[in-house]
């Protein structure tokens, strides 16, 4: 399982920024939107690549024929 890490950077003027590494999908809104009500009032997304990225299912299948 791949590490995942929240980054927060608090602003001068009491901003918040936030970066999710190691999490694909809308996993990442997933893991964050207890922290962002907490925190306040989004004002902006914007998604990284990892966003974009989608897990694919790994299959396998193997035929045996009847000796």
């Amino acid at each position: 399982m791949p590490q995942r890490t929240v980054r927060f950077r608090i602003r001068p003027d009491g901003r918040v920024e936030e970066r999710v590494e190691g999490v694909t999908g809308d996993a990442c809104l997933q893991l964050t939107d207890r922290l962002e009500a907490a925190l306040g009032t989004v004002e902006r997304r914007q998604p990284t690549s990892e966003a974009f990225t989608t897990t694919q299912p790994v299959t396998q299948s193997q035929s045996v024929e009847p000796s």
